[in-house]
């Protein structure tokens, strides 16, 4: 039997009721729509959501609770070709740039140069991991970033708006590995046959924070201080698209100074010192050209036209390389 109705003591309304919220707004179709449009054009997903008066920044604001399937979801094909550019780049620093170098190498040096690449390989992976992504893309300040994503906290397969609209940012994150991971390698021609394995190591990882760390952020960051693209406080409009600035002169101007600092190998112009391989070489700098690859096009973040055409301009670019080097010779 039911036992009898206890009356609720109190005045005012039902605790209940309290914990009722008004449905979330649907979309309409025309947002749906806009949403699976924005995966083709590589756009933001949410822009049609942005219904609501301006915030004090000027920027359109989304109802609370409204939004759809394709906001904060990755895009297959987008993700897919990202996935397959940080292999390709990974490709062109391990084997390609230890091979490319390996085979300039006397012989006796060869096992040595290899060795310092997949160790660079690993050792930046590992200050990638505890710190150097959220320095690099972290928001925070115009020179580094903050430490929110240290240890890759927070960062999972949702798209980070900052960086992508479709790619994981966990992807993203890897893609950016491979940028910081091949950059110090570079410097390793340089510093061939001069240096102790320790010396470099130490080098590098000093390297990495002083120089990388706070060039990348500055230059590819929401809020860096060279970033002309998205900042439009930038105090200096740069625009790196593929690395050029924060890869490849961060590690040319390195390395000259490295060479002007240490000074000519011990015997340099008095002992012959040809290349150990010009098989492992070739071999090598046809992996660089793969992987060139996932650096140029893969860094339209998309799978879309921008990309496509990074790709053909690689292709040409390096082939007009490929002839011209062997014609004058």
């Amino acid at each position: 039997m039911l036992g009898p109705r206890v009356p609720r003591v109190g005045f005012g309304p039902n605790p209940r009721s309290r914990c009722r919220h008004p449905p979330a707004p649907a979309p309409t179709l025309e947002q749906r729509v806009a949403g699976l449009e924005a995966y083709l054009t590589n756009t933001d997903p949410s822009a049609s959501l942005k219904v609501r008066p301006k915030d004090k920044d000027g920027n359109a604001t989304i109802p609370a609770g409204l939004t759809t399937s394709a906001v904060g979801t990755a895009g297959p094909g987008h993700n897919a070709w990202q996935m397959t550019s940080t292999a390709l780049v990974l490709l062109g620093t391990l084997p390609g740039l230890a091979l490319f170098y390996g085979g300039l190498m006397r012989r006796k040096h060869v096992l040595s140069v290899m060795a310092q690449c997949l160790l660079l390989a690993g050792l930046v992976t590992i200050l990638w991991w505890a710190g150097g992504y959220s320095l690099v893309f972290h928001s925070g300040g115009p020179i580094l970033g903050g430490t929110d994503f240290a240890f890759l906290k927070r960062v999972d397969s949702a798209p980070n708006p900052d960086d992508a609209a479709w790619v994981s940012q966990n992807v993203f994150s890897m893609y950016q590995l491979m940028f910081a991971m091949i950059t110090p390698a570079l410097i390793v021609g340089a510093i061939a046959e001069h240096r102790k394995f320790s010396a470099v190591v130490l080098f590098m990882t000093l390297w990495m924070f002083v120089v990388y760390f706070p060039l990348a952020h500055m230059v590819w960051s929401i809020d860096g201080l060279m970033n002309g693209v998205w900042n439009a406080k930038a105090s200096i409009h740069a625009i790196d698209f593929a690395g050029g600035t924060v890869g490849h002169m961060s590690s040319g101007w390195s390395a000259l100074v490295l060479c002007l600092v240490l000074g000519p190998r011990l015997g340099f112009g008095k002992t012959p010192m040809p290349p150990h391989s010009m098989v492992l070489c070739m071999i090598g700098t046809g992996m660089l050209w793969m992987g060139w690859y996932g650096f140029n096009a893969g860094s339209a973040v998309a799978a879309d036209g921008i990309a496509a055409n990074a790709f053909t301009t690689t292709t040409l670019a390096a082939a007009v390389a490929s002839f011209v080097w062997p014609m004058a010779e």
